[in-house]
C-alpha cells in the first residue's frame, strides 16, 4: 500500500500532459464553525502548550470541477449555530451554514454530487445530511468507525445516518483517491489522527496546487515541532502523515493549508471570492 501511495505522488508531481483538455477547477473556503480553546496542552501528547488558549477555525470548502460541485468537509452541526464559546474546555460555534453560503454564489444544495470527508469526527461531519443526495467519500477505517460500539471519541453517527442507512450512496477510501479521474483533486491518505483520515490535493489553473491538510496538524507549528495530540490514533502514523504532506508540497510547490489555523486558511481568498 505504501509503495503505491509513493508511485502515485510521484505520478501527482509530474506536469499535466494535456493542459488544453484540463477540467476547469475552482475552490471557495467556506466558514464551517470555530472552536475556542482554553487550554491548548490537549493538543500536545507533550504539554507543550500549557497555559495557551486559541480560537481554532472550521473551515470546509466547495470544489467546482466543469460543472460539477464537489464539499470537502462539512464543519460544525447547524445545531451549533450561535451557541456560547464562553467558558472552559472545547467550545464550538457556527455563526452561518453551508447551504446560506452556497446561496451566496448561486449554487443550491441539490447540486453537490459529492461530499468528501477528511475524517469522522463531528466537526467535520456536521452539516452532511443536508446533501444527502450526495455520493460521500469517506476512508473505510473511518466509516466503520461510525459503526462501532461505542462510538470512538467526538464521532456522532447521526450526522451520516442517509449513508449508514443505505439510503444514499457511500463509497469507502483506501490508499489514495483520485475523485474525478484525471488528477486534478486527489484524496491523500494521512492516517494518525483516525484510522481513516485524509488529505486533500487541488491541482488549480491559476494558483496551482493546493493541500487541504484535514486535521493532519490543528495549526501550522506542529509541522515544525512534531506535535500530536494525545486524542490521535497512533502517533507514528500521525508524524508520517505530517512528513507526507510536508514532502508533498515542496514536491508540487503547493500552498499547504491546515483547516483549523486561522492563519494559514487565509492563504486562500475570503468567501465569496474563490480560487482559481
Amino acid at each position: 500500500m505504501k509503495t503505491a501511495q509513493f508511485l502515485l505522488a510521484a505520478m501527482l508531481a509530474l506536469p499535466a500532459m494535456d493542459t488544453a483538455q484540463a477540467a476547469e477547477i475552482e475552490l471557495w473556503r467556506l466558514d464551517c464553525g470555530s472552536i475556542k480553546i482554553s487550554d491548548l496542552s490537549a493538543f500536545s501528547d507533550t504539554l507543550r502548550y500549557q497555559g495557551e488558549q486559541r480560537t481554532l477555525t472550521d473551515s470546509c470548502y466547495l470544489i467546482r470541477h466543469d460543472a460539477s460541485y464537489m464539499l470537502w468537509d462539512t464543519g460544525l452541526p447547524a445545531a451549533l449555530l450561535g451557541a456560547s464559546q464562553e467558558g472552559n474546555g472545547m467550545k464550538p460555534s457556527l455563526s452561518k451554514t453551508i447551504k446560506d453560503q452556497l446561496s451566496e454564489i448561486g449554487v443550491a444544495p441539490d447540486k453537490i454530487e459529492t461530499v468528501g470527508i477528511s475524517h469522522n469526527h463531528f466537526d467535520h461531519v456536521g452539516q452532511a445530511t443536508d446533501f444527502p443526495q450526495a455520493r460521500l467519500l469517506i476512508g473505510k477505517a473511518d466509516l466503520d468507525g461510525f459503526r462501532a460500539e461505542p462510538p470512538a471519541f467526538a464521532v456522532d453517527p447521526s450526522l451520516v445516518k442517509p449513508w449508514l442507512d443505505g439510503k444514499a450512496p457511500v463509497n469507502t477510501v483506501e490508499g489514495d483517491k483520485d475523485v474525478f479521474g484525471d488528477g486534478s483533486v486527489v484524496m491523500l491518505s494521512t492516517p494518525g489522527h483516525t484510522h481513516g483520515s485524509y488529505s486533500l490535493l487541488v491541482r488549480l489553473a491559476g494558483k496551482g496546487a493546493v493541500l487541504l491538510s484535514g486535521d493532519t496538524v490543528h495549526f501550522e507549528e506542529q509541522f515544525t515541532n512534531n506535535g500530536v495530540p494525545p486524542f490521535n490514533v497512533d502517533r507514528a502514523q500521525s508524524l508520517a502523515s505530517m512528513g507526507r504532506l510536508q514532502d508533498m508540497a515542496k514536491a508540487l510547490d503547493a500552498t499547504l493549508v491546515v483547516q483549523h489555523d486561522a492563519n494559514d486558511i487565509a492563504k486562500l481568498p475570503a468567501f465569496p471570492a474563490s480560487a482559481k
